[in-house]
């Protein structure tokens, strides 16, 4: 009786072996953090105004000028992102800065100084740009800058050295092909760029993930932070060079030029001889051919064929 009143009892109690212990469910990975500096705004708080990007003012007129603080200085300086692939952008194999943009601040320097390497480079940003000219610690921008009739009030062009037209970048598997097709999700744009009020008004139900550079919305879309990115196709193509598995979709929101960038000349900035000479350098890159190669070297491969811009200078007193 003794030897079954263990089994009665363990029959009673519903006994059964010992279970083996349960797996914790893997702790899932923490969400990678967004690009230093970068916001994130619903496209219905950006206060949107319409961007008048033709029949702007044109430049001065070109010839070949002596500056004499320029050449005494010896070099050419001039702000440049350093991280727009095919642009302006650090080529990791050897280190030295390359890009369309950078054979452009070279063709000036050879036409001042008789030598394409007398330039020095200097990184400015979205939100420097415009200081660094004001403070004379550039003597002009290369920066893929859209000349816009808002921007004209605070600095000064150059004729029109390339075209951009203003596009979206998607994953080729993300079904995204329109601006109208992204809905809720998160597009980025860098700070400042005009491609902000343009997404802004296409996709008014979007969030936009505001950066520092055109390079972190690249890193933002591979880590799912964004479903799309709109800038210039000029821009776009060298994230496409840097991720074949991203393209170019959309009709074009607006069509933009750029245009090198200088302090106002005046009382405080003595740069009127500079605008000259580099519209003289402009006008003759585009004659000569140069400009062509430049464009086919940098862009050919993933954009369609263009042509020069259009000069555009304005009326000046005899």
């Amino acid at each position: 009786m003794r030897r079954m009143l263990p089994l009665l009892l363990c029959a009673l109690a519903a006994c059964a072996a010992p279970e083996a212990p349960l797996e914790e469910a893997p702790t899932p990975p923490a969400a990678l953090p967004l690009p230093e500096g970068a916001v994130e705004i619903p496209a219905s708080e950006i206060r949107t105004h319409e961007l008048i990007t033709s029949n702007l003012l044109g430049s001065l007129r070109p010839n070949e000028q002596d500056i004499p603080e320029i050449k005494q200085r010896g070099r050419l300086v001039v702000g440049v992102d350093q991280s727009q692939n095919l642009l302006s952008f650090r080529d990791p194999a050897t280190g030295e800065l390359s890009g369309f943009e950078i054979s452009l601040a070279k063709e000036i320097a050879r036409d001042i100084f008789g030598d394409p390497n007398k330039v020095e480079f200097r990184f400015v940003d979205s939100a420097s740009w415009i200081q660094s000219l004001e403070d004379q610690d550039v003597d002009c921008v290369i920066r893929s800058v859209s000349i816009t009739r808002d921007r004209q009030d605070q600095v000064f062009f150059s004729t029109p050295y390339l075209t951009g037209d203003t596009q979206l970048l998607s994953e080729r598997n993300s079904g995204i092909e329109q601006a109208e097709e992204i809905g809720q999700g998160t597009v980025c744009a860098a700070e400042g760029a005009t491609g902000v009020q343009r997404i802004a008004k296409a996709a008014p139900d979007s969030t936009l993930l505001i950066v520092r550079s055109s390079a972190d919305c690249l890193l933002a879309l591979q880590q799912n932070q964004a479903d799309a990115i709109v800038s210039d196709n000029t821009i776009l193509s060298g994230m496409v060079a840097q991720d074949p598995l991203t393209h170019i979709v959309g009709d074009p929101l607006a069509q933009e030029s750029y245009g090198v960038a200088f302090a106002k000349p005046g009382a405080r900035h003595n740069t009127e001889g500079l605008i000259r000479q580099v519209n003289a350098t402009l006008e003759r890159i585009y004659r000569d051919g140069t400009w062509e190669k430049m464009y086919e070297e940098w862009f050919g491969a993933y954009l369609p064929a263009q042509e020069p811009p259009a000069l555009n200078y304005r009326k000046e007193q005899p």
